[in-house]
């Protein structure tokens, strides 16, 4: 019989069950992950701590979810006040 690869959970053995384990996969996936830098458009911002976030090219350090860069309520905050903007400058 094969065994699946658990990938970066496996440090956790058969410990806090399956569905947990999957749920945090998800998040370490995204938490280790490089994202695109809106400074300079390279692929090279990692996280530095809680909500802090580093490019690594352009040296800038800004603010952002905990586990993601850019959290869906914040870019859901981010097109409405766009929207909105447009809509006063018309």
């Amino acid at each position: 019989m094969r065994r699946t690869e658990v990938g970066i959970t496996g440090k956790y053995g058969v410990r806090y069950g399956a569905s947990l384990r999957k749920q945090l996969k998800q998040v370490e996936i995204l938490q280790h992950a490089r994202y695109v830098c809106t400074f300079c458009g390279k692929k090279s911002v990692k996280r530095a701590a809680w909500g802090i976030w580093h490019c690594q090219r352009c040296k800038k350090t800004m603010t952002g979810g905990a586990y993601v860069l850019a959290t869906p309520a914040a870019t859901a905050a981010r097109s409405t006040i766009r929207r909105l903007r447009e809509t006063v400058e018309i």
